[in-house]
């Protein structure tokens, strides 16, 4: 029976814990930001939130696979 490889196991659970920290992290500024807009200008807010959304949602993951090769 092989051994279980706890390093390999650690190490997996921390890449994990820090993609939801950051994941937290972009939620509670995406949070912070839409706040921010809403009250000075609601219609134009909007389509610059839209075309933020689509960029967004690439470079999450981008971001997302960089951030754990780099380190």
């Amino acid at each position: 029976m092989a051994t279980p490889n706890y390093a390999y196991e650690k190490r997996q659970r921390e890449l994990a814990k820090k993609q939801k920290k950051l994941e937290k992290e972009k939620a509670k500024a995406e949070r912070k930001n839409d706040s921010d807009h809403d009250p000075a200008d609601g219609s134009g807010s909007d389509s610059a939130l839209d075309s933020a959304d689509s960029s967004d949602g690439g470079g999450s993951s981008s971001s997302g696979d960089g951030g754990g090769s780099s380190d």
